[in-house]
């Protein structure tokens, strides 16, 4: 937001606002906006690049005797130049190739020496007395590009005042020393009313303990002009007043569009903006004065795009295939959500955004209808995103401007057009006004606030009395009621930011100045924190996989919608953000899976063979919720193994995967129970995996079930580009960690002073029979058939099938036992073994071989 520092003066002594808002000088401010309003980027010397230009008047003009498009001109600049060559009049000549030069033309004159300010502050151009074709000119009658003033170049400027000669242009239109100074918007997101000069102006002197009064046109409820001119007769109608709370009209007859006033034109120009036609220029101005967005449309376009009698602006969602070429050239296809003006027949407008070619003012239009109107925020910066067209209008509309203040901004450019443009009104103003009767009545969005100077001063650690809190906030216009120690506090009519207790808090810490706090440290307990459990168990946890070789990830808990269906995962569970970062993160994740499974692929093709990545963050659900309705979120750790398939290792994924979830669980003391998923329906962690290569993971001997373990689906791997020796878990971290509170392994016992003895042990089992259960039943059949005195340790070693026998596999365990009271023997080992593999044999039909 640009703010010119004269222009600021000028306003506030046009309508006795206030003080001068710069007593002490530029620097002085600058530093007072940066500790109380906000940071500023920049300050620009905006005045000091038209010193050397002198209005002056075009006395004669003759074509050049040796160039057909150069006319030489002798101008009056009321002798104000120095160390220039005159004629016996007094006047001066000038060479200049302009079409629209002519005698009695007002103009802006650069006499030689002066830089040409456009050039000012990058290679800078001086000028100087110089032969065109054999006659000298003296300097230059410049141009609105030439002067910086817009782009331009096609005549020299046209100064329609009535300027006495030899007047400087500084003078003339208030540039004497102009600073421009630059804030950062993004300080102003929930202060609409400061993108707009009147409301950086109430500010500078909130900041500074002055008083500050609106103009008296700054009302909710102006006066506007009874029909003075044929009628022009308008319709509004409002299909989505949630989307647009107020819609003010009207239209004027009669108006002459052509070049605004210089003045104007220097206006804009400090803020960046071009000159078009002084409508259009009138309604920028007013959106620069009062940070509410104008639109002027040709009255005549619009009605004869129905072919009625009546002009007909309707506010409404786009219908399908409709589609609108907009100011600027970009024809758009509009979303389905955007926020449209449209007549009986067509579009005419992104409301809000920018309005269409088909209604714009022109030279050729005569009858205008006028708009002022306030729309929703989210949704015109979600269209602003959607098709890529950024405003100055939608600066303003995405901060949520106040509906209260249409009225007034549109009565204000209603009386400029009027006295300066020749319009004459020819309707009543329209407001579709859907505000509540409450707002209306009170002239402020919110109810007012009552609240004690010493909750104030609490939080802010002052001592300010409830009459001091009264002054510096009825300094920005603030209404303030006080009784005892306690204030009531109304906003005005402009302010959309201040609805609780803690925003007065912040309004009275900020016009008193921030700076002036007592910087007193406030007590603390030297109590340690009590330690979070879980953030506890993330710390070794992440400690632990990353010392078995694994890598930690860090990955955004939304992704894409077509992501989750490749993993086989139903995104109709998923929550659906409604303004997403991009279209890439439509949804919040079900499970960590996806996130890990399309890093893979992109890995391997970076030269990374075989490798482990993790990820501790949430995932939610639709079907789940807390008693308050809101989201369960569910605390995850994910793990993805993978080897490239040119490494050709033998073995399955899937034990690459479960050793990294068994040593995890060895370290937190758990023993760890794989059981065959019994009912896909329970684990919506279990949709990626194969579930006849993959196992559901309990803690021994608890009701604790963590999670998933296994390698993934085949239509996975080829939907994501897996190798085939891809294998993952998931995990539910709280379960972890309530299991961990009470492990289930026990790390300490006797060590058998007598050797143990070790044998092997192959059982052939049927294809389908599950490894888990197998395991399982080994070890309790040998605590039940080993000696008291005994102990002993179970260890898969090998999975073998044959090519030639696909209906059978070959499962190898080696068991070793150790007695503490004496050595044992092979034969009293290998009955043992007998006995284990005949209960095998009757449990699971397995032959010993």
């Amino acid at each position: 937001m640009k703010i010119s520092l004269n222009s600021t003066k000028a306003f506030n002594q046009r309508y006795n606002a206030t003080g001068d808002i710069a007593p002490n000088g530029v620097d002085e401010l600058v530093e007072k906006i940066g500790a109380q309003l906000g940071a500023v980027e920049e300050t620009v010397d905006f005045g000091s690049k038209y010193d050397g230009v002198i209005i002056a008047k075009v006395v004669s003009c003759v074509d050049h005797p040796n160039a057909d498009r150069l006319h030489v001109c002798t101008i009056d600049d009321g002798g104000k130049a120095t160390d220039v060559a005159r004629d016996e009049n007094g006047h001066v000549q000038v060479v200049c190739g302009a079409p629209n030069v002519r005698e009695g033309l007002t103009v802006a004159w650069l006499p030689p020496g002066s830089t040409v300010p456009e050039s000012y502050g990058k290679d800078p151009f001086v000028l100087e007395a110089r032969e065109l074709r054999g006659v000298v000119s003296n300097g230059m009658l410049a141009s609105a590009k030439e002067l910086a003033l817009g782009e331009s170049h096609d005549g020299i400027l046209e100064i329609t005042d009535d300027v006495t000669p030899g007047t400087a242009f500084s003078d003339q239109y208030n540039l004497r020393g102009d600073v421009v100074i630059d804030l950062e918007n993004k300080m102003f997101t929930h202060r609409p009313d400061c993108f707009g000069f009147l409301g950086i102006s109430r500010e500078l002197a909130g900041i500074q303990g002055m008083p500050f009064k609106s103009p008296d046109w700054y009302v909710t409820n102006p006066t506007f002009p009874a029909v003075e001119a044929d009628p022009l007769p308008l319709q509004i109608r409002n299909e989505v007043p949630e989307l647009a709370p107020r819609f003010t009209a009207i239209t004027l007859r009669d108006v002459k569009v052509g070049p605004s006033p210089t003045w104007l034109v220097v206006e804009l120009a400090k803020y960046g903006q071009r000159s078009i036609n002084n409508i259009v220029d009138y309604t920028n101005f007013f959106m620069l004065e009062t940070g509410q967005p104008l639109h002027a449309y040709d009255y005549d376009k619009v009605r004869g795009l129905d072919n009625a009698e009546t002009a007909r602006l309707t506010v409404r969602l786009p219908r399908e295939k409709e589609r609108l070429t907009l100011l600027n050239g970009k024809e758009v296809n509009p979303r389905q959500e955007a926020i449209m003006i449209a007549t009986d027949t067509q579009l005419i407008g992104l409301a809000g955004i920018m309005g269409g070619q088909t209604t714009e003012t022109d030279e050729s239009t005569t009858n205008i209808i006028l708009e002022c109107a306030n729309f929703d925020m989210y949704s015109v910066r979600r269209t602003s995103m959607e098709h890529g067209v950024f405003t100055d209008a939608l600066t303003r509309f995405n901060k949520g401007q106040s509906p209260l203040q249409n009225l007034a901004v549109l009565a204000r450019l209603v009386n400029e057009i009027r006295q300066f443009a020749g319009g004459k009104v020819a309707s009543e103003v329209i407001d579709d006004n859907h505000l509540s009767e409450a707002v209306l009545s009170r002239g402020s969005l919110y109810p007012p606030i009552p609240v004690t100077a010493g909750f104030i001063n609490a939080r802010l650690g002052l001592d300010l009395s409830a009459d001091q809190m009264k002054t510096l906030l009825e300094n920005v216009e603030f209404t303030i009621g006080v009784e005892s120690e306690t204030l009531t506090v109304l906003a005005p009519f402009w302010r959309t930011d201040v609805e609780t207790r803690e925003d007065v808090v912040e309004e009275v810490g900020r016009l008193y100045g921030f700076d002036k706090l007592p910087l007193v440290l406030p007590k603390r307990s030297i109590t340690p924190a009590t330690e979070d459990p879980l953030l506890a168990l993330k710390s070794k946890v992440r400690g632990l996989l990353s010392r078995a070789g694994a890598n930690e990830v860090l990955t955004y808990s939304f992704v894409h919608g077509d992501l989750l269906e490749k993993i086989g995962q139903d995104k109709t569970q998923a929550y659906q953000i409604s303004n997403a970062l991009s279209p890439d993160l439509q949804y919040f994740r079900l499970s960590l899976a996806p996130s890990l499974l399309e890093k893979i692929h992109p890995n391997i093709k970076a030269g990374y063979d075989e490798f482990a990545i993790f990820e501790m963050g949430k995932s939610h659900n639709l079907n789940h919720s807390n008693d308050d309705d809101l989201p369960t979120e569910f605390e995850m750790l994910s793990l993805v193994y993978t080897a490239s398939d040119k490494l050709k290792k033998s073995g399955a994924a899937y034990y690459e995967a479960r050793k990294f979830l068994a040593y995890l669980a060895n370290e937190l003391g758990l023993e760890l129970e794989y059981r065959p998923i019994e009912n896909e329906e329970i684990y919506q962690v279990a949709k990626p995996y194969d579930h006849t290569r993959s196992a559901s993971v309990w803690v021994k001997n608890t009701d604790i079930a963590l999670g998933m373990v296994g390698e993934y689906k085949p239509s996975v791997r080829k939907a994501l580009k897996l190798p085939a020796r891809s294998a993952g878990f998931g995990i539910g971290l709280n379960q972890l960690l309530e299991a961990a509170k009470n492990p289930t392994i026990n790390w300490y016992y006797k060590i058998p002073r007598f050797p143990s003895v070790v044998q092997d042990i192959t059982l052939k089992v049927a294809t389908d029979t599950p490894f888990g259960p197998l395991r399982h039943f080994m070890l309790e059949k040998a605590r039940e058939f080993r000696p008291e005195d005994a102990t002993s340790q179970w260890r898969s070693i090998d999975i073998y099938q044959s090519e030639t026998d696909m209906a059978h596999k070959n499962i190898t365990f080696r068991f070793s036992i150790a007695s503490y009271q004496r050595t044992m023997t092979d034969t009293e080992v290998t009955k043992l073994l007998d006995s284990v593999a005949e209960a095998a044999k009757a449990e699971f039909g397995a032959e010993r071989i």
